[in-house]
């Protein structure tokens, strides 16, 4: 569920789609959610002064606390 919406988040806000690798790396009780995209992107993904990244991480914090998990988004280069 966490991953899905990341993924949706990211190719709606992207030039390349196709490019957007999203991975979820479960622990016990924090998943970690890594996401790609194409180079030409990154800054699309991040926004200015990381407000979208921040933006997708207070997202992410709100769906994952209804599930009762810790969730944290990496955004791989």
């Amino acid at each position: 569920m966490l991953r899905e919406m990341i993924e949706y988040i990211a190719k709606s806000l992207v030039d390349y789609p196709d490019e957007v690798e999203v991975s979820e790396i479960e622990g016990e009780q924090t998943s970690v959610i890594e996401l790609k995209v194409a180079k030409a992107d990154l800054g699309k993904v991040i926004g200015k002064q990381g407000r979208t990244a921040r933006a997708m991480r207070t997202l992410l914090g709100a769906v994952s606390t209804k599930a009762k998990k810790r969730a944290v988004l990496e955004i791989l280069e």
